[in-house]
């Protein structure tokens, strides 16, 4: 699978898109078009959290702070999406190795049952050796309440949903180094991966 997430991330993949990309500030996803340094002052951002890698280091908002950060949800005994998912990411991972303004935040959706060795185990047996790949873990409440009131990762159609109720999506989110949100994908589908990648690229040359 990972082989496959390679191959289809490197066929015609364009290095940039050719407009700018928008900013976003809801769960409805309405672009907003600023350019970097016309942002309104407190438009919306990734606020503050403290969560801890498979590495057991503290991984806080100010890692985001000037990086191109790749957002996703998972939980490691996941058999449906969350393979899928992995292999996907693992293709982007590749396509940025060696730098160190890209980075991916996985987020586990069970982190009672996720801890540091256990993602830790999960990062081996999936080969996640990238210094900026991070599978997260921390209180449910902190990482429940970034997905649905700071990424706005799931789509709930508008409907309210119910805080208690689990969280399991394939959306991945891309976030600039502002810590404000550039676009959502789907994480099991080809060409929206293919997008995120040339979407990165486009946050990278601003």
């Amino acid at each position: 699978m990972v082989t496959f997430a390679w191959m289809w991330l490197g066929c015609s993949t364009p290095t940039t898109n050719p407009e700018p990309l928008p900013y976003y500030a809801s769960r409805d996803f309405t672009p907003h078009w600023f350019t970097p340094d016309t942002v309104p002052e407190g438009f919306h951002a990734i606020p503050a959290f403290s969560l801890t890698d498979q590495h057991g280091a503290t991984v806080t908002d100010a890692d985001l702070d000037g990086n191109v950060s790749i957002v996703s949800f998972f939980f490691t005994r996941c058999g449906g999406i969350c393979p899928s998912l992995t292999a996907s990411l693992h293709g982007v991972a590749t396509e940025f190795a060696g730098r160190d303004d890209v980075q991916l935040l996985g987020h586990s959706v069970m982190p009672t049952d996720d801890t540091v060795p256990v993602l830790k185990a999960f990062a081996d047996k999936h080969g996640i050796t990238s210094p900026q790949w991070h599978l997260l873990t921390g209180p449910r409440p902190e990482i429940y309440a970034l997905g649905r009131e700071a990424y706005f990762v799931e789509e709930d159609l508008g409907e309210p949903v119910d805080p208690d109720a689990f969280l399991h999506t394939e959306n991945v989110v891309m976030v600039d180094g502002t810590r404000r949100i550039r676009g959502i994908y789907n994480g099991l589908n080809a060409s929206a991966m293919r997008q995120l990648v040339a979407d990165v690229k486009t946050v990278l040359a601003e």
